[in-house]
């Protein structure tokens, strides 16, 4: 008979755990700073003060979704179906073509060039699906999200993989955060059309960029 007093199986050292932490953290860190699709849609809705909370909230939550299912495996089955990457792929550069050249035009309209206060005001279920699109349309996500953060989350000791998943999230929202509230402080800089011109031209061009990346990288 099992006696109830039997020692409890020690869990992870205090070192053990900020560890974890730290390499999910720094490892989303590096993988969702670089200039891309999804920062450039947040970027911008801070700085036209539209529903800024919530999509910053759902881009967080979305990498969360992400992060969790590849380190719990979906990263496997992802390489294991092609035809399913090829779809996401050509989807996404679809999405990111029409994107980029919608950006493009509306930097040679200076007309269309305006703050929040003075443009017409986008809808939450568009800006949310917007932010959707971005996310869930664009196979990069899916590559830094599932399949590389995945199987560094896979390699950990299975105590720790928890820690690990709170410290990559903990990044992503922070991130996301700072991106979208942060954006107030350059705001008087775009002011001037100008700068949204070139925004719009930033944005257009990555755009295209990561659509024909996506095209020639297609499986």
């Amino acid at each position: 008979m099992t006696s109830p007093f039997a020692p409890i199986p020690p869990g992870p050292d205090l070192s053990a755990v900020l560890s974890a932490f730290l390499s999910g953290f720094a490892l989303s860190a590096a993988l969702i700073m670089a200039i891309g699709a999804q920062n450039l849609f947040v970027l911008r809705q801070g700085l036209r003060r539209e529903h800024v909370g919530p999509v910053v909230l759902f881009c967080g939550a979305a990498d969360a979704v992400l992060i969790i299912a590849g380190v719990g495996g979906l990263g496997a089955l992802l390489s294991a179906a092609p035809q399913l990457t090829l779809w996401l792929t050509c989807g996404g550069a679809a999405f990111l073509g029409c994107y980029g050249l919608a950006a493009l035009r509306r930097s040679m309209t200076p007309a269309t060039i305006v703050l929040a206060g003075d443009a017409d005001p986008v809808g939450l279920p568009r800006a949310l699906a917007t932010a959707a699109a971005f996310t869930f349309l664009n196979p990069h996500v899916y590559l830094d999200t599932v399949l590389l953060m995945g199987a560094a989350g896979s390699s950990q000791p299975a105590p720790v993989r928890p820690i690990f998943v709170v410290g990559a999230v903990a990044a992503s929202v922070s991130w996301f955060a700072a991106l979208g509230f942060g954006a107030r402080l350059v705001r008087p800089l775009f002011a001037r059309p100008a700068a949204w011109r070139w925004l719009d031209r930033l944005v257009g061009v990555v755009m295209l960029a990561l659509a024909a990346s996506l095209l020639a990288a297609r499986p």
